[in-house]
């Protein structure tokens, strides 16, 4: 007899609980629809519960916001100067004069090297002399020819030898002058491999000068944003091997073709290098913004889950409903969604939603009314 009473009372006790479970918890209604069983609710949710019967919950809410869906590109990019000139010999020569420094300044126009140049000396000052002969026989060819006593053909010789005159002295400056090397830019000289007394062959590379004021960065960016990028658009980029600097440069130029193979389109941005940190041939990893689409915006403490889906408890006249979404994008403080159910202004259940059920009625708890009465006292 004790055995079996100790049975009945188990099993009492066992049905008992079920009841409470199913009746009281909202978490079973899931549960209990999946094996097919249902649970008899009463049209009041707060009806029917006897010694459990209570007021409303109280709740903490939070306002449904819009919130622009940030599309953001990441890319690693290669560095170059914004002028780097191979300065090469344009004659074969002697280098007599060099005055450089490797890594040293120069400026546009500045020479650089200059070859053996006494043989030109030579041949200009000649080209001086043929042509002052050539100009005093044209003077007096053009006094005799207001007399009559010059032919036509003997004027013809003289112009054209004075013609010829010139044009010889004209190429023998211009032969001197190659033997004379300028910087064609403004910028810094790297490592010279020559020095005073090499001999020189015309193409030959003296230096290397480059302008890095400016860095040029070439990345690449996927096809999808080819109508969102455009040249003067801002962009971040950090430097691989000095990850604590943060430089903001704008887009410079933008390819027209995209590769077929990465399906990728060429971009290059330019950055101010103006405290000379920066060298060409660095690596750079690049981040570019574009403006998304407009979604909405919840508090991530709303948020809830059920074997649905994920949903959120919104408010309206006094009572919650559930609202099904669809999270598009997770940040730090919110949690970007789209969802029929919910437009920007809902007031949505963050806290005491433990409890709730649909329809269910509900109030404000005093926190909830304190920071309420705060925005309305501001506004």
């Amino acid at each position: 007899m004790n055995v079996l009473r100790q049975i009945i009372l188990c099993a009492a006790a066992l049905a008992a609980a079920l009841y409470i479970w199913a009746n009281y918890v909202p978490s079973a209604a899931p549960f209990l629809a999946k094996l097919g069983l249902k649970t008899e609710q009463p049209q009041d949710a707060n009806a029917g519960r006897g010694r459990f019967q209570r007021g409303p919950t109280q709740v903490v809410t939070a306002p449904v916001r819009e919130q622009t869906l940030a599309d953001r590109i990441s890319a690693i990019g290669d560095g170059r100067a914004l002028h780097s000139i191979a300065v090469r010999a344009k004659a074969v020569g002697l280098i007599t004069e060099l005055p450089l420094s490797a890594g040293g300044y120069v400026e546009k126009g500045q020479l650089i090297a200059r070859l053996e140049d006494e043989a030109e000396t030579i041949a200009v000052e000649q080209a001086r002399v043929r042509l002052e002969d050539a100009q005093a026989a044209a003077e007096r060819i053009a006094r005799l020819e207001t007399t009559g006593a010059v032919t036509e053909v003997r004027l013809r010789e003289t112009q054209l030898s004075l013609r010829n005159a010139e044009l010889a002295l004209r190429q023998a400056e211009y032969n001197l002058e190659q033997r004379k090397i300028e910087a064609p830019v403004s910028g810094y000289t790297g490592i010279i491999d020559i020095a005073v007394g090499d001999r020189v062959n015309a193409q030959d590379v003296l230096v290397t000068i480059t302008d890095r004021s400016q860095i040029l960065i070439d990345f690449r960016v996927p096809e999808r944003v080819i109508g969102k990028i455009a040249t003067g658009q801002v962009f971040t980029a950090v430097p691989l091997g000095l990850r604590n600097v943060e430089m903001t440069g704008e887009i410079s130029a933008v390819d027209t073709i995209v590769d077929r193979t990465s399906r990728t389109l060429r971009v290059q941005g330019r950055l101010d290098n103006t405290a000379d940190r920066l060298r060409a041939g660095m690596a750079f990893s690049v981040s570019l913004n574009f403006p998304g689409e407009t979604l909405l915006s919840i508090a991530p403490l709303a948020l809830q889950w059920s074997s649905d889906g994920a949903f959120v408890w919104v408010l309206r006249e006094g009572k919650v409903h559930r609202a099904a979404l669809a999270i598009r994008q997770r940040n730090s403080d919110s949690v970007l969604v789209e969802s029929d159910a919910l437009r920007a202004g809902d007031e949505i259940v963050t806290e005491g939603v433990q409890t709730l059920r649909e329809g269910a009625e509900v109030v404000l708890s005093e926190k909830a009314a304190a920071v309420q009465d705060g925005i309305g006292d501001r506004t």
